[in-house]
């Protein structure tokens, strides 16, 4: 019986071989390539990640510096608030300090019964625009100016009269004549501490002008308060004949603007 022994070519074992070897490398070098790929974009996506964080962060530093800023802002109004609060609040007791009763009358000799010892020693007006019956700076400076002659003075009163133009009807000027005249005692009591007791004031409307009603410069100058300041020859007070005298209460507000 004849053995049959078959054989491999030698060449076939080395091409497995080298098949192999060439599989091994492909795959390493795959490896390699994918992982040179994927770097850079690991890279970038953690640059990302940082610069996020950082914008995160610049907002958050951001959103702080608001807050302050708000909060200084709101703490700078809550001061102004205050302050205006008490300047307001020393306007109030400035105006409650002339809202004691002033005299009112037709006349002065109506109120004052020993007005034959008293003679005039100064006298100031001051103007209004039309219709209006708020001081300007002009006539606060004029006030100030006769105001100084009352320091150190006693027994002597200010008669206060207030008039108007012709244009409107006489109810409604009596009535504008009395707030400019309120207007001047007002300033005179609380800028300059005068005692209401010491204003007698008249509102005489349109009844009495010191210039004619036809032209424009005319009525301008009938829109007026005289102030006369009255001296008591003998320093004494003025006294009220019986009860013809009566009282005004100045209204709250009605000071000067």
């Amino acid at each position: 019986m004849t053995r049959i022994t078959k054989q491999f070519p030698i060449f076939s074992t080395a091409s497995a071989i080298g098949t192999i070897s060439l599989l091994l490398a492909s795959g390493c070098t795959t490896k390699n390539y994918v992982r040179s790929q994927t770097t850079p974009v690991i890279n970038h996506t953690n640059e990302l990640d940082d610069a996020t964080a950082a914008n995160n962060r610049n907002i958050h530093d951001v959103d702080q510096r608001a807050q302050q800023g708000i909060q200084q802002a709101q703490s700078s109004a809550n001061s102004a608030n205050q302050q205006a609060q008490t300047a307001s609040q020393s306007a109030t007791q400035a105006q409650q300090s002339a809202q004691e009763a002033v005299n009112r009358a037709d006349s002065l000799a109506s109120v004052v019964g020993n007005l034959d010892s008293y003679k005039q020693v100064a006298m100031t007006s001051v103007n209004f625009g039309f219709d209006k019956a708020d001081l300007s700076k002009v006539d606060k400076a004029e006030l100030d100016d006769f105001a100084a002659q009352l320091n150190g003075a006693r027994g002597y009163l200010l008669e206060v009269t207030g008039g108007t133009d012709s244009v409107g009807s006489a109810a409604y000027n009596y009535d504008l004549s009395q707030r400019r005249a309120q207007a001047v005692v007002q300033y005179l009591a609380s800028k300059h501490n005068v005692p209401a007791h010491k204003f007698y004031l008249i509102g005489i409307g349109k009844d009495k002008e010191v210039a004619t009603n036809s032209t424009p410069a005319g009525r301008a100058k009938n829109r007026r308060v005289d102030i006369q300041l009255l001296s008591n020859v003998n320093g004494q007070e003025p006294t009220a004949p019986g009860q013809t005298t009566s009282s005004l209460r100045m209204p709250a507000g009605s000071g000067n603007q």
